[in-house]
């Protein structure tokens, strides 16, 4: 049954980890759409979350702003619609799993409710490092990953003074990302030094990147293996991350993809718009990979990835450092029968600094450190690259952007997207309301001056 956010049709439908929708949940959106008279659809998909109830949170916190905006858009610049657009929201729930050592992604603009990859500056966990790792049985399952999960556990508890015992942390995390369905896309492909590097200059980059709650970026340098073994822990939870993006891509390409086509029949006048945020950005995004072909052109009509936690170079046509090779999202974007929009920031280190750290390696063609960040990272760190896009800074409530149908726009919010604290930084400031205008904007419902 749809629920409401401010006055306006909202449903959820959700998802298992290898895209299957709950099927209630489907044929109650498809039976209710016809008879709601929308004209537009916003399809949201929340990144790093443990339940429905913190999904719905971000939801409506989001889309709160949307009919303030929306009256405030139709007082100024050309009329765009006529008649004035009727708007509703489906929230798409996925298994994300966060650790349990990392604050509820209540999406806090004070950046205490970091919904992103990781938050080293999270309140001291409610059990023993164990007792975390224990915890990530829900998300590799089976019987060999279990007992991976239990020797991890225990090292990370005993943390021995010994490279052996580093080096059999990382083997057991190999262990782990080998027994996935699927390995990281073409663009992804450094994510493998996380467990075929040298464990000791692994672990000592996430040591450095990521210090414990009160210490300086230095810390625990008079203490190696102390040292080490908090990087280590950090490494596994960048792991963790992996195949919640690897997840992302299934969950969107299997299940999202395919419902947005019965959504089309359903109602083939319903204009959809996408919008995703962190590892939900690349299950909006592959949702493109899974929308069905059908007459009268896609119905999908805008792309928003608010801060998005995936490759940036996953829609080009060719790769800059293998132009024999494309993203995994290649040709994707002309699914899009309107403009792309890429919201980024430098204040967001969980996407620029810890998303392709785990990527580097030190023995990569001698590159240099800018040179590695580059190769490595995310949309959220500097937007969607190698596609032509046009940069625009985000501007306050009322701005024009220059949006054109199947054209990337980075949104540069340098200025606006600041708060929150390291190591993730401001990776879920995603709640000002020129970020919403700047989405409704793509979606041609709101003017700019």
């Amino acid at each position: 049954m749809a629920g409401e956010i401010a006055g306006r049709p909202h449903w959820e439908i959700g998802f298992d980890e290898q895209g299957r929708a709950a099927q209630g949940e489907v044929e109650a959106l498809l039976a209710e759409l016809p008879g709601k008279d929308l004209t537009d659809l916003f399809v949201f998909s929340h990144g790093w979350n443990n339940d429905r109830g913190q999904a719905r949170r971000l939801y409506e916190r989001y889309f709160e702003q949307v009919p303030g905006l929306l009256a405030q858009g139709a007082g100024q610049g050309p009329a765009l619609r006529e008649p004035p657009p009727s708007t509703g929201s489906l929230g798409v729930v996925w298994p994300s799993k966060r650790w349990a050592d990392e604050p509820e992604p209540t999406g806090d603009a004070d950046g205490g409710g970091a919904a992103g990859l990781g938050d080293a500056a999270a309140p001291a966990a409610v059990a023993g490092d164990g007792a975390l790792v224990e915890d990530l049985k829900d998300v590799f399952k089976g019987s060999d990953r279990r007992r991976a999960l239990d020797e991890l556990a225990r090292l990370l508890e005993e943390r021995p003074e010994d490279p052996a015992a580093l080096a059999r942390f990382q083997e057991l995390m190999g262990q782990l990302a080998g027994a996935a369905d699927a390995g990281p896309a073409g663009e992804d492909q450094g994510e493998v030094a996380l467990v075929s590097d040298d464990p000791e200059k692994v672990f000592g980059r996430f040591a450095d990147a990521v210090p414990r709650a009160g210490e300086g970026g230095a810390a625990g340098l008079g203490d190696t293996f102390g040292r080490l073994w908090n990087g280590a822990k950090e490494a596994l939870r960048q792991l963790t991350y992996f195949e919640m993006k690897k997840r992302a891509g299934v969950v969107g390409r299997q299940g999202l993809g395919p419902l947005l086509g019965r959504v089309h029949q359903a109602d083939p006048e319903l204009r959809i718009h996408l919008i995703g945020h962190s590892f939900g950005a690349r299950l909006v995004s592959f949702a493109l990979a899974g929308l069905p072909d059908g007459p009268g052109g896609s119905p999908v009509k805008s792309l928003y990835l608010l801060q998005g936690a995936f490759s940036h170079f996953a829609f080009a046509d060719a790769l800059p450092m293998d132009r024999s090779r494309g993203g995994a999202l290649k040709g994707m974007a002309a699914r899009v029968d309107g403009p792309l929009l890429v919201s980024f920031s430098v204040h967001d280190t969980a996407v620029g600094k810890l998303y392709p750290l785990a990527s580097m390696t030190s023995h990569d063609d001698a590159a240099g450190l800018e040179d590695q960040l580059f190769r490595w990272g995310g949309m959220g760190h500097d937007g969607a690259q190698a596609v032509a896009a046009a940069t625009a800074d985000l501007g306050p409530v009322g701005s024009g952007y220059p949006f054109q149908a199947g054209r990337f726009v980075n949104l540069d919010g340098n200025a606006i997207v600041t708060a929150g604290p390291p190591p993730s930084g401001a990776h879920s400031d995603i709640f000002h309301p020129e970020l919403v205008w700047a989405g409704l904007a793509a979606a041609g419902l709101v003017g700019g001056a």
